[in-house]
């Protein structure tokens, strides 16, 4: 159960001038800067607390996204003690599988593909349909490549164009041929990856004019920590959900 402080006040009380400043900000698009160590992320969840206590903010419209699983539940703590317990604070991946198990069923009918633990076991699948000898360094090196082409937005044909250093001793063609095999043996096993997440996330927002409207209901407040890491995938996503809003901090 959430324990509230004694009111907005409170939550400015702590807060250094700059970081102050920042809480205050609460609509608009809001770009904190500041280095590692100077607390970002205290400005920021007291902004997203104080946002809450003094009824700028319903907790349940507020997307807190960050990059890693053990960060989004720090965030979720430090929201709870700050008196903000029902803000959504998720990785962008969590978000988005969320949404997609909500709208599949409705959208594509049936449930969602399971998502991959890992690239590494179907990559070698493909490789032995094609009849490629790879090492386990080797196929680490091409799944690391199929994050960058779809984080790039990057067709097959594009990534190959890109001229991007081939892992191992592999051929264009069969660096080429591997991706597409691997994407062949997701679908034929009703499969997705991480990023196929967010690119399906991405794209039934893009093209269901009603789950967009649905999400943008949901939320109207985001707040991104450590945006500097966020990809190009991330980043049209994250407009998607905006939706032209500019209710942004970052």
């Amino acid at each position: 159960m959430s324990t509230a402080l004694s009111g907005p006040d409170a939550l400015l009380a702590g807060l250094d001038a700059q970081q102050r400043v920042a809480a205050e900000a609460l609509f608009g698009p809001v770009c904190i800067l500041a280095g590692a160590g100077t607390g970002k992320t205290r400005a920021i969840t007291h902004r997203i607390a104080y946002g809450v206590a003094s009824g700028a903010y319903a907790p349940n419209r507020v997307m807190a996204l960050t990059f890693t699983a053990r960060a989004a539940a720090e965030l979720r703590g430090r929201l709870r003690q700050l008196g903000a317990g029902g803000v959504s604070a998720r990785t962008f991946h969590s978000a988005a599988l969320a949404q997609l198990n909500y709208f599949w069923p409705q959208v594509v009918g049936g449930q969602l593909p399971s998502v991959l633990d890992g690239k590494g076991r179907l990559l070698g699948h493909a490789a032995e349909r094609l009849r490629v000898k790879v090492d386990t360094a080797t196929l680490r090196d091409i799944a690391a490549e199929i994050e960058w082409r779809k984080v790039s937005g990057l067709s097959i044909e594009q990534y190959t164009a890109a001229g991007r250093p081939r892992p191992g001793s592999l051929s264009g063609q069969q660096v080429a041929d591997l991706l597409q095999t691997y994407e062949d043996l997701k679908d034929e096993r009703k499969q997705i990856d991480f990023e196929d997440v967010l690119l399906a996330c991405a794209g039934m927002i893009e093209s269901e004019p009603s789950v967009a409207l649905q999400v943008r209901e949901q939320y109207r407040f985001f707040v991104v920590d450590e945006y500097q890491d966020v990809s190009p995938l991330q980043q049209s996503l994250l407009d998607l959900w905006l939706g032209g809003r500019e209710d942004v901090c970052v």
